[in-house]
Order: C-alpha cells, then sequence, then structure tokens
C-alpha cells in the first residue's frame, strides 16, 4: 500500500480554484511532487468579495503567506446584521483562532491570484479539462479532453460544485436549487452613498431579501452582494435593474439607490446552488476537497474557508499518517462532521413565512431540485 510519505507521492490536482491552489501551496511546502490540472485557458475569478476567517490566516501564516494575503485585503474586526432599514439585531467579533482575531476581507480575484502566485512556476497546468478518471487502487490515472494521460499516486478532486471526479467515483448526486438568486457587484466606495464608514461586514435583512456590504478599502471598494428568494432555476439568468430594485423595495434608500446606479455589465448574477452531503469522499488513492466533497450556500460565508481549511487537514494528515489509504479516511472522519453541518445551517437562511410567500407548502431548509 502506498505510503503517505509527501517526499514519496506524485500528487495531481484537479482544479485551481481555493481548494485546489491551497492544497498545492500545503502539499509542494511538505516535499510532494505537485501538478495542478486547470480547465480554464487562463486564472481569472469573477464575482465580488469573500471573508477569510482567522482559521484561515492562521494557515496562511503556516504556508508562509500570512503577509501577501494581508497586503490584498482588509482586517475585519466585527460583523453587523441590521434590519433592511437599518436597525441594529446583532453585532459580534469574529471567532478568534489563536492569535488571529480579525477576518481579512478580500476581492476573490486577488485572493486566487495571491495563492497561485505562491505556487512554484510550472505547477498549475492550464487548458486541462478532464474527461475520466480511472481508480486503480493505490494509483489513478487522470485522460484530458487535450489528450493528456496522467498517472499519479494521489489525485484530488478540487474541481468544485459540478465535479467530474465526484461524479464519476463517489456519487452522480446533482447540484441542488436553494430558490435563491444573487446579484453581485465590486463598486467604488464613493459609489455606496455614505454606508461604508470601516472594514466591518454588515447584513441588512429584509422579507425574502438579503443585502450584504463587504469593505475593501485597501481596493478603495465595496462588495454589494444581493440574495433574494426566487422560485427560477436558471443558473445564469437574465435580469433587468427593474427586477434588482424589486427586490430591495423598503430597505434603507441608499441601498435602493446604490442599486439604481449599478452598471448592469459588471452584475455577477446567478442562481445559487449546492450539494446534498455526500457518503463518502475518498478511495484508497483519490479524495474530494472544497467544493467538490460538500458546496454549500454562502450565508455563513464558509465555502472558501472550508477549502482552505480542507487543504491543511489533507497535508496534516498525509504528513503524519503511514499510508495514503489511512491518510484520506483521517481527513474524512476530521473533516466532514464538520462541514456537513455548515452545509445544514448554511440552509437556514430564511423563515418559514418567507419561504412559504415564494415555495407554498415547503419548509425552510429544504432544497429544490436541479432543473
Amino acid at each position: 500500500m502506498q505510503t503517505s510519505d509527501p517526499t514519496n507521492l506524485t500528487i495531481a490536482i484537479v482544479g485551481a480554484g481555493y481548494a485546489g491552489a491551497a492544497a498545492a501551496r500545503a502539499l509542494s511546502l511538505l516535499g510532494a511532487n505537485v501538478t495542478v490540472y486547470e480547465q480554464a485557458p487562463e486564472i481569472r475569478e469573477v464575482g465580488a468579495g469573500i471573508g477569510l476567517r482567522p482559521s484561515s490566516m492562521e494557515r496562511f501564516r503556516e504556508w508562509g503567506i500570512f503577509d501577501d494575503i494581508a497586503k490584498v485585503s482588509s482586517p475585519s474586526d466585527y460583523f453587523e446584521i441590521l434590519t433592511a432599514t437599518g436597525e441594529p439585531i446583532m453585532k459580534d467579533t469574529w471567532p478568534a483562532h489563536g492569535d488571529q482575531k480579525h477576518t481579512h476581507l478580500i476581492h476573490r480575484g486577488d485572493f486566487i491570484d495571491t495563492l497561485i502566485a505562491s505556487l512554484p512556476d510550472g505547477m498549475v497546468k492550464l487548458g486541462h479539462r478532464l474527461e475520466r478518471i480511472e481508480d486503480h487502487g493505490d494509483r489513478s490515472t487522470l485522460t484530458f479532453t487535450n489528450g493528456t494521460r496522467v498517472d499519479a499516486d494521489l489525485v484530488i478532486g478540487a474541481d468544485g460544485i459540478k465535479s467530474v471526479v465526484r461524479e464519476q467515483l463517489f456519487s452522480d448526486a446533482e447540484p441542488v436549487f436553494s430558490g435563491e438568486r444573487a446579484y453581485r457587484a465590486v463598486i467604488d466606495v464613493a459609489d455606496a452613498h455614505g454606508m461604508v464608514t470601516d472594514d466591518n461586514l454588515r447584513m441588512y435583512i429584509g422579507k425574502g431579501t438579503k443585502v450584504y456590504l463587504l469593505p475593501l478599502r485597501h481596493r478603495g471598494q465595496v462588495s454589494f452582494d444581493i440574495t433574494a428568494l426566487c422560485p427560477d432555476p436558471d443558473w445564469a439568468p437574465q435580469v433587468s435593474k427593474e427586477d434588482m430594485l424589486a427586490t430591495v423595495a423598503g430597505f434603507d434608500q441608499r441601498i435602493v439607490d446604490i442599486t439604481a446606479g449599478l452598471d448592469m455589465d459588471i452584475v455577477n448574477i446567478r442562481g445559487v446552488y449546492d450539494i446534498d452531503p455526500i457518503e463518502r469522499w475518498h478511495s484508497d488513492s483519490v479524495v474530494l476537497i472544497g467544493d467538490a466533497a460538500h458546496s454549500m450556500l454562502h450565508h455563513q460565508g464558509q465555502g472558501a474557508n472550508s477549502a482552505i481549511l480542507d487543504a491543511g487537514a489533507l497535508a496534516d494528515c498525509l504528513r503524519d499518517t503511514d499510508t495514503v489509504a489511512a491518510a484520506l479516511a483521517a481527513f474524512q472522519a476530521q473533516r466532514k462532521p464538520v462541514t456537513d453541518e455548515l452545509q445544514r445551517i448554511s440552509r437556514q437562511g430564511w423563515t418559514e413565512d418567507e419561504v412559504q410567500d415564494v415555495f407554498p407548502g415547503q419548509k425552510p431548509g429544504a432544497q429544490q431540485p436541479a432543473p
């Protein structure tokens, strides 16, 4: 059976997103022979801002990239939840992890660029879309649509919510529609109508709609996110400015004004999906991490953080366990209970009355089948 000594392992990572890039960083530091295969022809992260929790920042310190992340992020002291018109509901500091007490707010593009830049030249191979994976027990073979074939002692499936690795080896379950739609844009602080005065995340809650304001002070910008209940399961719907304005009716007038002033060409609009928890993440030579293993809704802000913690835990298990098979089993035993619970909590984002208005007869947290 294959030893888990990283210096003896050839590791193929499928996907160069948060999970794949973080795993590549952690495992390359242990001396493993790592190659990352990314289907896109270039690294380009769209979307908006995220918060990197203290536990993630502690991993970055271990991996020697804390300062690089800090340069392109803003440290936040607390998060706040308010009513649609701005009355306080809750204000709390971020859960500390060791010496780390701040959540660092960062643009998705800056985050992935920093992770990729920390990897050795040539480690990431672009334009490699996975076609087939063959699990031979103590090794696996990857075949890509460009004709490339790769043998590896360990394959890490970090290929997201529509994971080919997951579908071919572990579960054919489809992504699940949440009954929500998200509108996201990054705008200049000057266009935020005075709503951003510090580095702290705020969420405004109205019936059937949540609005997130996530400052990116290091950029002079703010990430503006509207998430609203919606019965349309389209992955990439066509939406008008009037549609967006209808979701924020009754909110603080400044939120309405921000929405009215958005350039629709920069707004990322998408249906919101996750996956049901799957029973098994690994074989003896293949493992899922990040969204491939446990894609979750964004209400807890834990998707990227879970991917980073997966990468760290996987590296620890390979370092501390005798065989790859035992390491992968230990990794799932450590991480799956945590992410199962985060998936469950993330689905509890709405009251029963709100859900009933859009999906009569359905309870909060009951997901819609994918189209």
